[in-house]
């Protein structure tokens, strides 16, 4: 358990607060977002138990509820019914910024429609990290979020991918990168690829090379755990396609 000194906030009435929590290091929330969670009326968070740990890390007493994309129809009233309370609300994705491949979209798209505000506490992003532990270039870039389950959507999916000149940032199962990257290296056997694994974590590592060089190290422990799949760009690819 820690405490920490939290700096004064303002918390404006009627407007939600979507706050980005840590990817990994629970160190790395700020004392802003933590000062916003403490002042909450009530807390939506993805897994209600994933939040609570950070609560405690930080010894903070907070209401929370549930908000994940199995509830969110029920959910997204209710937190507007609460906002026109007057309540303080505050969303929280399990990592990183609420409404980037997360549920909090919804939300977002309600309370436009609603003609009500929001803010952003920001914070840890997985995609910004892996684009800067990549090494390649972050002039132009390009989020397309997870890609698609099935085998065949996947490839086409990638397929487009590949034709974006700037670099592309993925999110990709642990149990499904081997398959990926299978499409990958008959799709683009020269392009240059990286994988940011347990970003801020304690095995943090980056793997670079084509998509044949990394079938061959992501294996074992490196088939656990979140990752972040980064393209080099067709632009700075150049005549590395085959």
């Amino acid at each position: 358990m820690t405490s920490v000194l939290l700096p004064e906030i303002t918390f404006p009435e009627g407007v939600c607060h979507f706050v980005a929590t840590p990817i990994g290091n629970l160190g790395d929330v700020s004392l802003r977002a933590l000062a916003v969670l403490a002042a909450a009326d009530v807390v939506y968070a993805e897994d209600t138990r994933h939040t609570h740990r950070l609560l405690n890390r930080y010894d903070l007493k907070c209401r929370l509820a549930s908000y994940h994309d199995h509830n969110k129809l029920k959910a997204v009233p209710e937190i507007i019914d609460r906002l026109k309370a007057g309540q303080k609300v505050v969303v929280v994705s399990d990592a990183g910024m609420p409404c980037i491949s997360d549920p909090g979209f919804s939300l977002a798209r309600r309370l436009l429609e609603e003609e009500m505000a929001w803010t952003v506490i920001p914070g840890p992003s997985s995609t910004l990290s892996a684009l800067v532990l990549s090494g390649f270039s972050p002039d132009r870039f390009l989020f397309l979020g997870y890609l698609p389950r099935k085998k065949g959507k996947r490839s086409k999916f990638l397929t487009d991918a590949l034709t974006e000149p700037g670099t592309v940032l993925l999110l990709e199962s642990c149990h499904r990168i081997t398959s990926t990257l299978e499409i990958l290296a008959e799709l683009a056997p020269g392009r240059i690829l990286a994988i940011a694994r347990e970003i801020t974590k304690l095995h943090e590592e980056t793997l670079r090379g084509t998509a044949s060089d990394l079938l061959k190290v992501m294996t074992g422990r490196r088939l656990k755990g979140e990752l972040v799949l980064v393209l080099q760009g067709l632009s700075a690819a150049g005549d590395l396609e085959e």
